[in-house]
């Protein structure tokens, strides 16, 4: 399980630096590479939110390493 958080954390930063530049540049990474808004793309922003939504898992599981 251990490679899955790490693929998931993995891909979440790799979101989070395309959140950063379109905040900043108003480039949106995802879509010069795939296409705007192509089922790729489309793809891609779905794997991003599900691997964020499971990493929210990751809080519990930290919590309980410390204790």
């Amino acid at each position: 399980m251990k490679w899955f958080d790490n693929t998931s954390l993995t891909l979440v930063i790799i979101g989070a630096v395309n959140w950063l530049l379109i905040g900043i540049f108003r480039f949106d990474l995802v879509a010069f590479l795939f296409g705007n808004m192509s089922w790729l793309s489309r793809i891609i922003y779905t794997i991003v939110g599900l691997c964020g939504l499971y990493l929210i898992s990751l809080f519990g599981r930290i919590g309980s390493m410390s204790e």
